[in-house]
């Protein structure tokens, strides 16, 4: 006879049926590849080859993973671009040092919360107003400047060619702009110009051309070679005055000036980039990196220090009792986060207590071994928060690249932001300007308060996993609010469980979404925790007996995360990498 929740799985999700042991779910399963000399595995294959030509011309890690990430500017430019954010945290292994660049813009200096309430805003509204600063143009000329060895124009010259060549459509860029073809997105004449040629919407094999955008990386690049005698650094600098100063800035700021925004030419001149070490937590043998509490990285850290401090290293691997612990764990990290996160140039985040032994035994005590914790007001939610019963067709998403070179040069990169943040295009540049204000709240009591050159709280979250003298391991995702669990699933699934790197990446996860969304207008999802398919049914029965409101990942929603790992042996010069294949994510080694 079935149990009470045992009967309602079934007539919600149909009849019970006992796993065959051993048969796992079905997927494409790819080897954990392998290499001698150097890796790069991205979101998207036409960035892993672009990483993978520039290391072979001599370039290394950094300029790779620039490489990389303007490709994915233009092959996934509905989740990231150019103009948008570009978070990185570099390994140098000539001094064995570890650098963080923000790569993200900042609140125009005349936006505040008051401007948006007293216009009846409760929320950051999309559109024009929604856009900071452009981060990424100077966070990759940064990274190359102070990192790499080539030139803008040498690492560019890939996405020049695929964007005014053109390349074929993904399932998966065909499926999001399939669902952007909305009446908001349709009273954007060049977005509709360059998204929908021909007047429709794209399907897999058809041939997308940017050349608008094509056109504009070629201008910077034009514009370093008349700065070549200079010097290389000199000229990459000149880059970055040109797309902030330049003629090129002048065009953006016109363009919001013209369409209600609020950027203005003081803005874009005053923007640079923050290059800090990155946060650090021991788990085991290893030390985890992450960039600071301007993103959600730091959260990584905590649930990991939460997981060390209950000395539980027992867990039978995605077990009703390993699930309910980690989401536990996760949930009241993220009670933090939206208690505390912020720009600690602008909010006094704690970090010597969030990141400490004593808080995490705090939050450990918490944990209740057979009740999931349920709050129906969340700390730090505001009225102006949705709560939706069912989670599902979330369109934010992002990107990811990594790269480890034949010396160990290290760089882990999420670049993010593009046309399905409903932002508009700048005529004729092919330019999405960042829509990270999104994330931004207009309460002032809260760590992520909109204020005048403020950064908002961002959710790319680029790590690294090292042990000294014996490898260094870059890995991310994309997946907005996602990023953070499927990066600690397959962290704990090669660490704590010994899986090779693709398995660990492969295996089903679980999300929760008991907190609210980083993005406006912040859903809230009291209880919500979502599986893949590939959890024996008893799981999702005992988790429901817990008071867990158990869902499946909707089949009709792409997966949101994405996770990429690249890792070097020091000692044996050995490369290993993993690509996720629930996106076109794939690695390359040699």
């Amino acid at each position: 006879m079935l149990s009470h929740n045992e009967q309602a799985f079934s007539e919600h999700f149909g009849p019970l049926k006992r796993p065959t042991p051993g048969v796992k779910r079905d997927l494409a399963y790819r080897p954990t590849l392998l290499g001698t000399n150097f890796g790069a595995s991205t979101t998207h294959y036409l960035a892993t080859l672009a990483a993978t030509d520039i290391l072979k011309a001599g370039g290394n890690a950094i300029d790779a993973g620039v490489a990389a990430g303007l490709v994915l500017g233009i092959v996934e430019s509905h989740i990231t671009c150019f103009s948008g954010v570009a978070p990185m945290l570099i390994y140098r292994a000539s001094d064995k040092s570890f650098h963080t660049i923000d790569g993200l813009g900042v609140w125009p200096a005349s936006a505040s919360c008051e401007y948006f309430t007293s216009r009846g805003h409760k929320n950051i509204p999309p559109g024009i107003l929604q856009t900071i600063t452009p981060g990424a143009p100077a966070a990759w000329i940064r990274a190359l400047a102070d990192f790499g060895t080539l030139s803008f124009g040498e690492v560019a010259s890939a996405a020049i060619q695929i964007a005014k060549q053109g390349f074929p459509v993904t399932a998966q860029l065909a499926n999001a702009l399939e669902r952007k073809a909305n009446a908001e997105f349709k009273s954007d004449p060049e977005l509709m110009r360059v998204f929908f040629p021909n007047g429709r919407a794209m399907v897999p094999g058809d041939i997308f051309r940017q050349e608008d955008m094509g056109n504009t990386l070629q201008y910077l690049a034009d514009h370093e070679a008349a700065n070549a005698k200079r010097g290389r650094v000199e000229a990459l600098h000149a880059v970055k005055q040109e797309f902030y100063t330049g003629d090129l800035g002048k065009k953006i700021v016109e363009f919001h000036q013209e369409q209600g925004g609020l950027l203005t030419r003081e803005d874009m001149a005053g923007y640079e980039v923050t290059v800090e070490p990155p946060l650090s937590q021991t788990y085991g043998n290893i030390d985890v990196l992450t960039c600071g509490p301007w993103c959600q990285g730091p959260m990584l850290l905590q649930v990991l220090n939460i997981i060390k401090q209950s000395g539980r290293s027992n867990f039978q691997h995605n077990s009703a009792e390993y699930v309910h612990f980690v989401a536990e764990a996760f949930k009241l990290v993220a009670e933090d986060r939206e208690l505390y996160y912020g720009d600690p140039k602008f909010t006094d985040v704690p970090l010597d207590r969030l990141l400490s032994t004593a808080h995490a035994r705090e939050l450990l005590e918490k944990i209740e071994a057979g009740r999931a914790r349920i709050l129906d007001q969340f700390p730090g939610a505001t009225d102006a928060e949705t709560r939706n019963a069912v989670p599902g067709g979330r369109t934010f998403d992002t990107s990811y690249a990594c790269v480890v070179d034949a010396e160990g040069n290290a760089i882990s990169c999420t670049p993010s932001d593009g046309v399905l943040r409903n932002a508009p295009m700048i005529p004729g540049t092919g330019l999405i300007i960042s829509a990270r204000g999104l994330q931004s709240r207009v309460d002032p009591a809260h760590p992520s308060s909109v204020q005048p050159r403020k950064r908002p709280r961002l959710t790319p979250n680029p790590a690294m996993i090292v042990k000294d003298d014996e490898y260094v391991m870059p890995f991310g995702t994309p997946g907005a609010d996602y990023q953070v669990q499927a990066m600690l699933q397959v962290l704990l699934n090669i660490q704590g469980f010994g899986m090779e790197l693709q398995e660990a990446i492969e295996a089903p996860r679980f999300f929760s979404c008991s907190f609210p969304d980083s993005f406006s207008p912040h859903a809230y999802y009291p209880g919500v925790l979502q599986l893949e398919s590939g959890f024996e049914q008893d799981v999702y029965v005992e988790l429901a007996n817990r008071g867990h409101k158990v869902q499946p990942w909707p089949e009709s929603v792409w997966p949101q995360a994405g996770v990429c790992v690249v890792k070097r042996d020091v000692r044996t010069g050995l490369v290993s990498a993993g690509a996720d294949c629930r996106k076109v994510s794939y690695a390359i080694v040699s």
